[in-house]
């Protein structure tokens, strides 16, 4: 009866040692899912986060991009309306050659107009002339 005992304690021994090593290897490994999952739930905070913190930069840069497509706007359209101003002002400030028929046609009106001019002061002065003569006969006769 001793071998069947001595097989069976060596059965146990071996089983007791496979045991052991189980033991150990199902604590490292739990211990090996703990530290992944804690990780896991670490990186997974941190990415939620970072969702977080774009989506607030995301709504900010969207209102400054806003913000600045109405200055832009804003600009182009004052700078356009300065643009004309500049257009009208430059037509006035930059002398212009007359062509000969409109250089003509402005030296044929005032020659037209000072021979008018002329024209009215002659008759005046014979009028005025015609005047005077007739006021100092008028004198002698009463003298």
């Amino acid at each position: 009866g001793q071998g069947i005992i001595n097989i069976l304690e060596v059965c146990e021994s071996d089983f007791a040692e496979n045991l052991a090593k189980e033991n150990t290897e199902e604590a490292d490994a739990q211990a090996e899912y703990d530290k992944t999952t804690q990780e896991n739930k670490v990186a997974k905070t941190l990415k939620e986060q970072d969702v977080k913190y774009k989506t607030q930069e995301i709504k900010a840069l969207s209102k400054a991009l806003t913000e600045l497509a109405a200055d832009k706007e804003s600009a182009e359209s004052e700078h356009a309306a300065v643009m004309e101003y500049y257009e009208k002002i430059k037509e006035r400030c930059i002398a212009k050659p007359e062509t000969y028929e409109e250089r003509k046609a402005r030296r044929e009106a005032e020659i037209a107009g000072l021979k008018e001019a002329l024209s009215i002061l002659e008759n005046e002065t014979a009028f005025m002339q015609r005047r005077s003569h007739r006021h100092m006969r008028g004198r002698l006769a009463l003298d």
